[in-house]
């Protein structure tokens, strides 16, 4: 099976082939991902060389002239170090594109923290807009992408006015989190809302997976009265889904399972029951750095996002305990 990466870049290749407005935009990596696509159109795949600012900066220009600009680097040289191009340049400007980032929170823990990123969802947060998938599986990456780079009808939406400055959009503003940990089945995601996977008793606690973790919480799970959504798509936060979830039950216990920054979602979900009693347990990565190289299993395992250590965390909460 090829990885998400890999179906990026055969995917949005194609894509180049059919839709004019679309582009790639580049800083060194990835590049080998595209060389066939840059000789067939060496006017829509740009590499600005290692200028993350620069990318985000070439992506929003694009945007300005009505394009659909696709920008890719790892998640920490795309969300983070380029933040206030982010803010700027597609925010306040009001223009649309897509970014898809590689490495995820420690997907290559042999980079070091420079190349890992668990705080990026996080940080996109804090900006208005953003439509936010976490595929599971390379098929789903795939539907994922197709539907961002289809997306949004270059007309903006940012400034006064309700137009881009310049009068460009480049549509929708969203970020495809690819990761090299996949599940072993895809789901037939659609870009919108949760799925549910697994539906437990009533008053059973529900389990919120996120992308390539289901697997995992399936696992941890096994033989417990749990509901299992499954989020490929973060946000939009699915709220009516979460709230179907928990239905009937008086004092409905929740609890996030997150491959980035722990407690991401958690006020997300407390808004969506903000008029019922309620628990939220956020499960995801922990604040604290991992000051070891080792393997993404054992990064996994550290910040207690294996089965093992999920049965015990969400035992334990349902139990009442401190986790």
């Amino acid at each position: 099976m090829d990885t998400m990466r890999e179906r990026f870049a055969s995917v949005v290749s194609g894509l180049l082939d059919e839709d004019p407005r679309l582009a790639v935009v580049l800083a060194e990596i990835g590049t080998d991902g595209f060389r066939r696509a840059a000789e067939r159109h060496p006017d829509r795949v740009v590499n600005v060389g290692i200028r993350e600012q620069l990318l985000v900066g070439v992506g929003g220009g694009m945007a300005l002239t009505g394009m659909r600009p696709v920008l890719h680097t790892f998640a920490s040289f795309l969300v983070e170090r380029p933040f206030e191009q982010l803010k700027l340049d597609f925010g306040h400007q009001g223009t649309g594109g897509v970014l898809v980032s590689a490495g995820a929170s420690y997907d290559w823990p042999a980079g070091g923290f420079t190349h890992m990123a668990p705080g990026d969802v996080a940080l996109l947060d804090t900006l208005d807009g953003w439509t936010v998938h976490v595929p599971g599986h390379p098929d789903e990456a795939e539907t994922l992408l197709r539907r961002a780079c289809a997306g949004g009808n270059g007309s903006g939406e940012g400034g006064e006015g309700g137009v881009g400055v310049g009068g460009g959009g480049g549509g929708d503003r969203v970020y495809v989190r690819l990761s090299a940990q996949t599940n072993a089945r895809p789901l037939p995601v659609t870009g919108e809302g949760f799925l549910t996977v697994r539906r437990g008793g009533p008053g059973a606690p529900a389990v919120v997976a996120v992308g390539p973790l289901l697997d995992g919480v399936l696992d941890a799970v096994r033989g417990l009265d749990a509901t299992v959504l499954y989020a490929a798509t973060v946000r939009p936060f699915d709220a009516a889904a979460l709230r179907a979830a928990v239905a009937g039950s008086g004092a409905p216990e929740v609890v996030l399972v997150e491959p980035y920054l722990a407690g991401t979602s958690t006020t997300a979900a407390a808004e969506a029951l903000a008029d019922v009693p309620h628990r939220i347990l956020g499960l995801g990565t922990a604040r604290a750095e991992l000051r070891r190289y080792g393997t993404a299993a054992e990064h996994l395992a550290a910040h207690g996002l294996d089965p093992r250590s999920l049965r015990e965390r969400i035992t334990g909460f349902a139990a009442g305990a401190a986790v």
